[in-house]
């Protein structure tokens, strides 16, 4: 089998798999109700927000939460003669509002401890109503919820996303290179010893997980260049055989002995509250699912027609393996992402409703849930983020079981 043979049969072996997860009728109306859900969570600002969405003022014309985004992301002012005004009870001369006008985090004096969502509200007209009540200072739930939905993605997706990148790398890297394919000089190795441990140390030192990771990076890539200062050396020339599947293996039975839930909580008690943080931890503890997946998959797939006819040809192993071993190996892959994402989203709700991780201003689905008294007046409170943190977990998983049909082959009518 060629190389463009098997191009070819991955584009066909993909065309079969969307053909196939169309027919699960469940697992293609869950990937629609997540489509409209992340449009939710993407436009979330714009449809609960208590600023206007344009505004005029004085004779000047506003783009308050437009200028906002330019101003997180440094490359705008905020407006001046705006900065003292209240949003709410503003006197403009002309402003178009979101459809819920209240942030999750405006305080509504007139309806705060539980207002309920049927019950009587101190408002000026129906536009300002509470549709889904307030909880115990007056924050409106359904803008909470709205905004939750915009955390609840981001921890599911770029959780995965860096769970994906270790696991799919490592997992290749195991079943690949196996235990005696992957060969360096000890030149190499020495500097990958020394300065891997200078990196590690000054990553905990710091305390600091993304710079940490970044001193780990670099430290490895100076190690690299290092390298060939030893390297005229006869000792240190010589190519040794690095055991990375043994290695690779022994690495995740150690993470997977340790129950995940309780070292992501101990991570995150000594470290600031920060969502990015939340994301970064669950990611680092949530890939070995994915890497064992890869690696089972590469360990069929080196050994096809196509790979040893790339290798036949010169082609630099690294090369063969991020060009046509990963992207025929994926597959399975995809299924523990769908399911990995949903359980990302529940973690991340169990954090938030302990209060960890999470800053105290920012309210979650989870916090949400903290929020509730207990008692069966606040019942709402409780309620609405409960049902969404359940809709969304299953909507995930259906998607999930429906990759797991779509990809095996025997289902293939």
């Amino acid at each position: 089998m060629t190389i463009a043979n098997s191009i070819e049969l991955k584009q066909d072996y993909w065309s079969y798999v969307k053909r196939q997860f169309k027919k699960n009728k469940r697992a293609l109306f869950s990937l629609y109700v997540v489509g409209f859900m992340a449009l939710i969570a993407i436009f979330a600002d714009v449809l609960a927000n208590e600023k206007p969405i344009v505004c005029k003022y004085e004779g000047k014309t506003y783009f308050p939460i437009f200028n906002e985004y330019l101003v997180d992301l440094k490359i705008g002012k905020p407006y001046a003669e705006l900065n003292n005004i209240s949003w709410i009870d503003a006197d403009f001369d002309f402003a178009i509002r979101p459809p819920i006008p209240y942030s999750p985090n405006t305080q509504d004096i007139l309806n705060f401890g539980f207002v309920s969502p049927f019950g009587k509200q101190d408002v000026k007209s129906i536009r300002w109503r509470h549709w889904l009540g307030t909880e115990s200072i007056g924050r409106d739930v359904l803008s909470a919820l709205i905004h939750g939905t915009r955390i609840a993605f981001m921890v599911g997706l770029v959780s995965m996303s860096i769970a994906s990148v270790i696991g799919i790398l490592l997992g290749s890297i195991a079943g690949f290179f196996g235990d005696n394919r992957l060969k360096a000089s000890r030149a190499t190795l020495f500097m990958f010893i020394i300065t891997g441990f200078f990196g590690f140390f000054y990553a905990f030192t710091f305390g600091k997980i993304l710079l940490g990771l970044i001193i780990i990076l670099v430290s490895f890539i100076l190690a690299y260049l290092l390298g060939f200062i030893l390297k005229p050396i006869p000792f240190f020339k010589k190519k040794i055989a690095i055991p990375v599947d043994i290695l690779i293996q022994r690495l995740i039975e150690v993470l997977v002995s340790i129950p995940g839930l309780f070292l992501i909580i101990a991570i995150i008690a000594i470290a600031k509250p920060s969502i990015f943080l939340v994301m970064v931890v669950i990611g680092l503890t949530s890939w070995t699912e994915i890497a064992r997946f890869i690696r089972a998959e590469l360990l069929k797939v080196r050994s096809l027609e196509f790979i040893e006819a790339a290798e036949a040809l010169g082609y630099p192993k690294w090369r063969i393996l991020l060009r046509h071993a990963i992207p025929n190996s994926v597959g399975p892959v995809l299924i523990t992402i769908a399911f990995g994402i949903a359980a990302a989203i529940l973690i991340e709700s169990f954090l938030s409703f302990l209060g960890l991780g999470i800053p105290p201003e920012t309210l979650t689905w989870g916090k949400l849930l903290s929020l509730a008294g207990g008692g069966k007046s606040e019942l709402w409170v409780a309620i609405f983020p409960g049902f969404a943190i359940f809709l969304t977990v299953t909507l995930f998983n259906l998607i999930g079981e429906g990759l797991t049909d779509a990809l095996d082959p025997r289902q293939k009518k």
